[in-house]
């Protein structure tokens, strides 16, 4: 018979086991947008609820992990290398993918599109990206599917130019040192607030794409005090030690 400790290690690996494969689970939602993405006439608003499921599987799945070691329990899979692969197909190639496919910037499309993607994928490659002590990433942190969403009200409010050349300088903001808050390990007294916001925005955003694009300017500008908060944030704590005195 196996004794108590036979059936703890069991145990250990079997939720080592589920964590990967709930962070796998998200390319399963890049799947479905993709499918979406092809269809003659693609529904962005269901593209966008897909993308959020995934953002939630991934916001989540690294305090599971944390919490039952999957590290140190299957050290032979890399749950960051699963984590980084999802990561770039639900926030960086499907969605920058997405604004080509609705013409959300000017043509050609891929001028605009391929500067973020390079830059997203020098971000990922870049070893120092995560400084997860501190609570920052390096440059800006990839979130192309926030910016996918606002990029239809921009088209319809205020042309695809806009889009465009947002798109050109978040590219360089990736590759630049600057400093954007890690929200789930954001310095204390911070996380809370950081964290509440942002779960508070992801209700408003899905409260706007019941009509998506067709939101009023003002609840769209409104919905984006909270982008303002966390990037203001991020700046006056991101600051070197000596530039902060």
């Amino acid at each position: 018979m196996r004794g108590p400790r036979a059936d703890g290690a069991v145990s250990q690996v079997l939720r080592a086991v589920l964590v990967h494969l709930y962070t796998a689970s998200g390319v399963l939602f890049a799947m479905y947008v993709a499918m979406e993405l092809t269809a003659p006439a693609p529904d962005p608003r269901r593209m966008f609820l897909a993308l959020a499921v995934a953002v939630v599987i991934d916001a989540t799945d690294g305090t599971l992990a944390r919490r039952w070691q999957v590290k140190r329990v299957l050290p032979a899979i890399d749950g960051r290398t699963i984590d980084d692969i999802v990561d770039y197909l639900t926030y960086v190639f499907l969605p920058l993918l997405l604004i080509w496919r609705m013409g959300w910037v000017p043509a050609p499309g891929w001028v605009w599109i391929a500067p973020a993607l390079i830059a997203s994928l020098f971000g990922f490659a870049n070893t120092g990206a995560k400084d997860e002590t501190g609570g920052f990433f390096l440059g800006f942190p990839s979130y192309w599917n926030v910016v996918a969403f606002y990029a239809g009200f921009v088209d319809r409010l205020y042309g695809p130019w806009v889009n465009g050349a947002l798109l050109l300088l978040l590219a360089l903001l990736t590759v630049l040192p600057v400093r954007f808050l890690y929200p789930n390990l954001a310095p204390r007294p911070w996380r809370g607030p950081v964290l509440a916001g942002a779960i508070v925005w992801l209700g408003a955003m899905l409260w706007l794409l019941r009509d998506y694009p067709g939101a009023p300017a003002a609840l769209v500008w409104a919905s984006l005090l909270y982008p303002a908060f966390y990037v203001g944030l991020s700046l006056r704590l991101g600051r070197p030690p000596q530039a902060a005195h």
